[in-house]
């Protein structure tokens, strides 16, 4: 047990008045420091927590105008105003950080890079490039690389945003970089260079052997080139690697198993697909094979049991097709008018949404325009999402 003696005691009143001294010496710095600091600031503050927005950014681009050392104000408003859309007043006022020679050299590389982003922001993608290549040789290096990803990609310059990516593990993923590959891929399609098409897809392969769209675009490369069965080999291939992918090649299988006229096994080979993995799409081309190889009354119970199962608006919309093909003439008109009714409905429900910022849109994307995030768009439409209970 530890004894107490009682001169110890003597050590309170000498502690109190340490922490008494240096609790005088903390205020008399902050009142200090608040003296210094224009009127406009502190009003500026007042707009704010009045919930005066716009006065408060006047308020506070006054002050930097009364005393230009208030570093820190000038790039939060900076970034303020690049968020508000107002990109040439964060400009001129990154540019005037860069321009002053008495920043010290960390602050003005910070300038520097708030500059280019709102060169990036505004589209002036060379300018932007130009600023983040020089900052690649300085401490904030790794911003300017994933800075530079961004731009490549948008310039679509692919074989950059390969480079870059090997520099930036932790960002690029390979599933990203095999994306490249393909866009590279698609470029040279165009250009009918089928065989450099081929080299880019299997490397795009090697970087992610689940690429769905390598193999995507190598059945379109054999289905270009009349090879269907090599075509209906790379796409059957996606069942491997993303099975709800298959439905946007449903209708690419259907015309390969009709040129090789063998509209059966494509029948039993789509079947089964719907069966296991479920689609509007699926069903839509198997809609379409079965009409044409068992006629209406197949084509009607099809869609029917499939409606059972996998109830959405989009499938009775597809029920009401398929029953005006058996209708009696005489109940055409209702069934008519029920279809126009549930299609100005789902026309608002027919959208592809990005799982990573929500935004549809009519037609599939492999890169969403508005977020950027590579292979976020799921091949089902948001109504089979919302709806299926």
């Amino acid at each position: 047990m530890i004894e107490f003696e009682y001169w110890q005691l003597l050590f309170f009143p000498l502690f109190f008045a340490l922490g008494w001294a240096a609790a005088r010496i903390d205020i008399r710095h902050l009142v200090k420091e608040s003296r210094a600091l224009p009127r406009s600031y502190f009003q500026g503050l007042n707009f704010l927590l009045n919930e005066q927005p716009d006065r408060a950014i006047e308020a506070f681009v006054d002050a930097v105008k009364v005393d230009p050392q208030t570093i820190e104000l000038h790039f939060a408003l900076g970034s303020l105003f690049r968020r508000r859309g107002e990109i040439e007043r964060a400009t001129r006022m990154h540019q005037n950080l860069v321009d002053r020679e008495d920043l010290p050299e960390d602050l003005k590389l910070q300038a520097l890079s708030e500059l280019g982003q709102d060169y990036l922001k505004a589209g002036l993608l060379d300018r932007a490039e130009e600023i983040f290549d020089r900052l690649r040789n300085s401490p904030r290096v790794e911003d300017a690389k994933r800075n530079l990803l961004e731009i490549y990609q948008l310039e679509k310059d692919w074989e950059k945003a390969i480079a870059i990516s090997a520099e930036l593990p932790d960002i690029s993923t390979q599933k990203e970089v095999a994306e490249y590959f393909c866009e590279l891929a698609g470029a040279e399609m165009i250009r009918s260079r089928p065989d450099a098409a081929s080299a880019y897809l299997s490397t795009a392969l090697e970087r992610n052997r689940k690429c769905v769209r390598a193999s995507l675009l190598q059945g379109d490369i054999e289905a270009q080139q009349d090879r269907s069965a090599e075509a209906i080999a790379c796409w059957q291939r996606i069942e491997q690697q993303d099975p709800t992918f298959l439905a946007l090649v449903a209708q690419r299988l259907l015309d390969a198993f009709r040129k090789l006229d063998r509209r059966d096994e494509g029948l039993q080979l789509l079947r089964g697909y719907l069966e296991r993995y479920p689609s509007l799409d699926l069903l839509d081309v198997v809609f379409q094979l079965v009409l044409e190889s068992e006629g209406a009354d197949a084509a009607y119970a099809l869609v029917r049991d499939e409606l059972k199962r996998n109830p959405t608006l989009l499938g009775f919309d597809k029920l009401i097709e398929a029953r005006l093909l058996v209708a009696p003439p005489e109940s055409r008109p209702d069934l008519d008018l029920a279809k126009s009714i549930v299609q100005g409905y789902t026309r608002r429900l027919a959208r592809y949404r990005c799982d990573n910022c929500g935004f549809k849109a009519r037609q599939f994307y492999w890169r969403c325009p508005a977020c950027g995030g590579w292979e976020t768009y799921s091949p089902k439409r948001t109504e089979e999402f919302d709806l299926t209970p």
